[in-house]
């Protein structure tokens, strides 16, 4: 495989989408030398058809706010591989989604479904539309209009979307009514679904959990666990109150949460009703992590800065992309960080990775630890289509089940010669096979 000349045509085709290129260039450094192994691939074109989505759909949404003006917004849906399943991926409401963040979004979906084992493709959509600020009202108003679109490109086994960052669950509600109303039909056509009407237990939680668990195998590889560790998270949504929540039960200490306006450091540990009051900090809808300290005068905040440089043990990325940089990196390594693990979507720049690798820490990438709330979607859409609900400790053993598999194959495919685990190379590895082989098996489409 030509490495240089794929990527080459491809920043030809789509200049200037950096977080895209960025994916899609990590993974193929990984799975050079298994293309090579399988001239099959390269003969059917696997990698060319793999890294270009089946389609991008791009609508606008107009919509009025409480002053009765018509305001503009664009969305996107990004349909990007169902060679395993119906597309599945979240929609991300925020000023920064453009489609270099989408595809690189989409093209991590598909490897990060294909890990889980169930039958999901990989695709992203959204908008720049802000709920920060926003009414209730202003909200619901928003999501109509924009499931006025998206609902003719949706279905339970077309494309099943979720929520992401800016779309929790009053936003899934908005959207399913509108759905529902327009198809005349209740489905499971969105994960991340009221209790009620179809959502799965602990489905909210469910990245954090899963990003605990997963850093509980790469910790039991070495001897190790929670107890005891100090543990970093940036974020303070739900993948970060999921993470502190299990981490703080495996044994852990959680000391920082962030926001876009800086970090919070609590020495006593965020546990209790700390926790409880992460969610309080989301449903204020003010983005914004300062009033922690304020609640909690024992705990510090410290504004415009990211937490990694506070001396932890574990560090797991839990908000947005190359949310920690090289620098962030050494800072970690020289205070004695343990493991690293992206809870969040693409969390560390390549700087970062490389830092981590040539130290020898155990690092795993998002698309393997990230994958438990998409896994908890999958086993939302099974119980949808059984018409049934789970406990929460079926749902529970059911994702530690998929953590654990993840990272089985993450060592079957990246354990080294010296013995340290590259998971990256791993989880890329197995998540590209499945669909690669899949697409074989369905021919030229």
């Amino acid at each position: 495989m030509n490495l240089d000349l794929i990527m080459n045509n491809l920043e030809k085709k789509h200049p200037g989408e950096s977080e895209y290129l960025q994916a899609v260039r990590e993974v193929l450094e990984s799975i050079v030398e298994i293309v090579d192994e399988n001239p099959h691939f390269e003969t059917a074109g696997i990698i060319e058809r793999l890294v270009e989505p089946d389609r991008i759909l791009t609508f606008k949404i107009p919509w009025v706010d409480d002053e009765g003006k018509v305001q503009v917004n664009l969305g996107y849906r990004v349909q990007f591989n169902n060679a395993l399943g119906p597309y599945k991926g979240g929609l991300r409401f925020h000023p920064s989604v453009n489609l270099s963040i989408l595809k690189f979004l989409g093209f991590e979906q598909i490897f990060k479904n294909s890990l889980t084992t169930l039958p999901m493709g990989g695709g992203k959509g959204g908008s720049d539309f802000n709920p920060k600020g926003k009414s209730d009202n202003e909200i619901m108003r928003f999501c109509q209009a924009f499931m006025l679109e998206l609902w003719k490109l949706i279905g339970p086994q077309t494309d099943v979307p979720a929520g992401d960052i800016g779309v929790g669950g009053k936003e899934i509600g908005y959207l399913y009514g509108m759905y529902k109303k327009l198809a005349r039909e209740n489905t499971g056509v969105l994960t991340g679904k009221g209790l009620g009407w179809g959502g799965s237990l602990i489905r909210p939680e469910a990245t954090g959990f899963g990003g605990a668990y997963f850093t509980k195998d790469m910790l039991e590889v070495s001897g190790d666990s929670f107890k005891g560790k100090v543990v970093s998270l940036s974020g303070f949504g739900n993948v970060a109150w999921g993470a502190a929540l299990k981490v703080t039960e495996l044994g852990g200490k959680v000391v920082t949460i962030s926001g876009p306006d800086g970090y919070i450091y609590d020495p006593e540990g965020i546990s209790g009703e700390k926790i409880d009051y992460l969610l309080e900090l989301r449903a204020s809808n003010q983005d914004i992590v300062a009033p922690y300290a304020d609640e909690f005068p024992e705990a510090t905040f410290v504004p415009g800065k990211r937490p990694w440089e506070v001396k932890c043990d574990i560090a797991m990325p839990c908000a947005t992309q190359n949310e920690l940089n090289g620098d962030d990196a050494n800072k970690l390594i020289e205070n004695g960080v343990k493991a690293v693990a992206e809870v969040s979507n693409m969390g560390c720049t390549p700087e970062a990775v490389n830092a981590f690798h040539a130290h020898k820490i155990p690092f795993g990438p998002g698309k393997a630890v990230n994958a438990g709330g998409v896994a908890v979607s999958g086993l939302e859409m099974s119980q949808n289509s059984m018409k049934l609900s789970w406990s929460t400790e079926e749902v529970d053993l059911k994702l530690k089940g998929i953590m654990n598999s993840i990272h089985d194959v993450c060592i079957k495919y990246g354990t080294e010669e010296d013995g340290y685990i590259n998971y990256v190379k791993g989880a890329n590895i197995a998540g590209f096979l499945k669909v690669a082989n899949a697409m074989l098996d369905q021919g030229i489409i």
